[in-house]
């Protein structure tokens, strides 16, 4: 199964809750790093990396001598990526997509494909648990791309029975890109004003892909029981609440996971681990 920790901001903890379930998982586990602009799930379960691949993205490079400025494919790009100017085909290749729409279309064949760098693909393993992450090129503007290639992971036959992906916190293109092919989603938030406001984007924009989805409460203690109230209204399930504690946040500091640090939480991790696996189980005996 894959399981996606996510939320509608960045700041949550959804790091700290991913690198804590990952550490208790009593069964073979993946890891994956799906924010590739910004991975650091890398410092809490401090993975050996055993191979870095280069990801790259196919964009295309116009034969001049064979273009007769049709047009063909500018008026098919829907991202502004190919078009004619004057006399001159031009092509924005940090605004290409990888789709080949433009060479397949082409009637002269006047383009043809190349590659443009996205970032790098880290495996490596810590302790038991395979460690997958992302990393996006410095100035690259397009992460989803650079993301589909690290799923692909997810359709090899030989990988662990489960997998967890710490997602890009928000609710554009990237983040649901990471929770889109997840069996369920644990959204991440914190009972502030801000909390309860991209929470509630976040569940708006997962809700209709129909997924089981119950909600984890960081730092509870430091605002109101608005989130609670906004959950109950919802049918939001509530599978966890993080207390508001400074050996939490100390333990976070110093790149430790909180659960192997702060033992009072081990039962509330092990109840979130079980929450998250009885959803998914009532969706597939439905």
């Amino acid at each position: 199964m894959i399981y996606a920790i996510a939320s509608g901001k960045g700041g949550t903890g959804k790091t700290t809750i991913t690198a804590s379930l990952v550490s208790l998982w009593d069964t073979p586990v993946m890891a994956m790093d799906l924010d590739v602009e910004e991975p650091n799930l890398h410092l809490f379960l401090k993975p050996d990396i055993n191979k870095i691949n280069k990801a790259y993205i196919p964009v295309p490079e116009v034969d001049e001598s064979k273009c007769t400025l049709c047009k063909a494919c500018s008026e098919l790009c829907q991202f502004k990526a190919i078009t004619v100017m004057a006399d001159t085909l031009l092509t924005f290749p940090e605004m290409c997509h990888g789709c080949g729409g433009c060479i397949e279309i082409c009637p002269e064949n006047a383009l043809k494909e190349t590659n443009r760098e996205l970032g790098e693909i880290c495996h490596g393993s810590a302790k038991e648990t395979e460690f997958i992450m992302g990393k996006l090129r410095i100035g690259e503007a397009m992460s989803p791309p650079l993301m589909e290639q690290v799923k692909k992971n997810l359709k090899r036959e030989a990988r662990p029975e489960d997998v967890i992906i710490d997602a890009p916190p928000g609710v554009s293109c990237p983040a649901v890109s990471a929770v889109i092919d997840a069996d369920c989603i644990v959204l991440v938030t914190e009972p502030t004003p801000f909390g309860l406001h991209d929470f509630k984007l976040a569940w708006e924009a997962f809700s209709p892909f129909g997924k089981p989805m119950g909600a984890v409460i960081n730092r509870a203690g430091i605002g109101d029981d608005s989130v609670q109230l906004f959950c109950r209204q919802n049918g939001i399930p509530i599978w966890a609440e993080i207390p508001y504690d400074r050996t939490i946040a100390e333990a976070y500091s110093q790149g430790e996971i909180v659960v192997q640090s702060v033992k009072t939480l081990r039962t509330t991790f092990e109840s979130l681990m079980d929450k998250m696996r009885a959803a998914v189980s009532e969706v597939s005996h439905a």
